[in-house]
């Protein structure tokens, strides 16, 4: 666990936006488990490539035409059972943070692992995720 103090403005460049923050298992599997419209859920984290990369690619993507209906956010090693319980939603894609997910009806139909962020410019990100709002959101 980080000392909040250290996480509270990580969290603030999303919720700031819109995102929503789920701390409990619960509120992970009342949003998750809906099966209808899209949600987009953001592993929060607080390496690098979630400031410089993730969090500024997903800022660009919802502000480009579509977006999805709900925007949450979880926060890796901070609130455990709510990430082990958004982690458990995106299988068979194994645990990574900053890791950003797209469901829709209650399936997972987009997934950017932390490997498909590290080292790529926040704009790639956004581009990747606006295709995915394109195909996926109304």
């Amino acid at each position: 666990m980080y000392p909040e103090e250290l996480v509270a403005p990580m969290r603030e460049d999303l919720t700031s936006v819109g995102f929503k923050e789920l701390k409990t298992a619960e509120e992970v599997d009342s949003t998750l488990g809906k099966k209808d419209g899209t949600v987009l859920v953001v592993v929060n984290s607080v390496c690098g490539c979630a400031a410089g990369m993730a969090r500024p690619g997903v800022k660009m993507a919802i502000n480009n035409g579509k977006k999805p209906d709900e925007m949450v956010t979880v926060f890796a090693g901070m609130e455990k059972e709510a990430v082990d319980k958004a982690r458990a939603y995106m299988a068979p894609f194994p645990p990574s943070s900053p890791s950003i997910a797209l469901f829709k009806d209650g399936e997972l139909v987009h997934m950017i692992e932390r490997h498909h962020i590290e080292g790529r410019p926040a704009e790639m990100i956004a581009e990747n995720l606006s295709m995915a709002f394109d195909e996926h959101c109304s």
